[in-house]
């Protein structure tokens, strides 16, 4: 057998194994923003903020409706979440690096420096999420998580291990990527490292900013698997804070909204 029959087998069997709960209604209401606001030769309008249509970047960032700060990195292209096969194929773009990019956005619209162990980026399980567009929410990590990651930064390793707190009451495994930017795609990392490809469906990935003890630049992966028993349905937005409270004061994050 050739080796495109075989990767077609492969990925078809991904897709069966990947679970996912039936879409709830106006599951495209994000899909038809991007065919109404970003697609078409009159660039961005409307809540599209930037249209990246080339071979490297197909993405798209528009404004979210809920929090002053948060902002959606999508793929200009119908890709519904985490559990698509696709995006493990080679030359699939990283669209993990593309909204880290994007937290300038957020920086820009705080007024004021955004720290780097601050900045956020979250993609939910389809467990997790009401749309089936992928979708990756740039915003503030909370201030609890904040300290929390600061404390165990010691533990953190270049393998992913289970983090010893839980983060919001629910456990999640944790590795640390050095380098100032995300050359390594974090998707690729849950799904080969961790979760196993046919299982990464019932996985949600957050990725943040972090320094090592000797101040070298790099980033922090957290990853949570649905449980239904224990009420997690792998949405790592829940360590996200829409309201920003760590640099805003806000008493209070605003309700989540996935």
């Amino acid at each position: 057998m050739s080796l495109r029959p075989l990767l077609l087998l492969s990925l078809t069997t991904l897709a069966a194994c990947a679970s996912a709960p039936p879409p709830p209604a106006h599951s495209d209401a994000l899909w038809r923003l991007i065919e109404r606001d970003c697609e078409g030769g009159d660039g961005p309008r409307g809540a599209c903020l930037q249209v990246q249509p080339g071979a490297d970047r197909r993405d798209v960032l528009v404004k979210d409706l809920h929090g002053d700060y948060q902002f959606l990195l999508m793929p200009l292209d119908k890709v519904s979440g985490i559990e698509s096969p696709g995006l493990y194929r080679k030359g699939v773009p990283n669209y993990f690096a593309a909204a880290w990019q994007a937290r300038s956005h957020t920086q820009q619209a705080l007024g004021q420096p955004l720290p780097r162990d601050v900045a956020s980026l979250a993609l939910n399980s389809p467990h997790g999420r009401s749309q089936h567009q992928l979708h990756i929410h740039v915003d503030c990590l909370r201030a609890d998580v904040v300290q929390a990651l600061d404390a165990q930064r010691a533990v953190l390793g270049p393998q992913w291990a289970p983090l010893p707190v839980p983060l919001r009451g629910h456990p999640y495994q944790a590795r640390v990527l050095p380098g100032a930017e995300l050359t390594a795609n974090p998707l690729n990392l849950l799904a080969f490292d961790l979760s196993g490809p046919a299982d990464v469906g019932n996985w949600s990935l957050l990725v943040a900013g972090h320094r090592d003890a000797h101040g070298a630049p790099g980033f922090v992966l957290l990853a949570t698997r649905l449980d239904t028993a224990t009420g997690n349905d792998a949405s790592a937005e829940e360590l996200q804070d829409h309201a920003c409270g760590v640099l805003t004061g806000a008493g209070s994050a605003l309700e989540r909204v996935r």
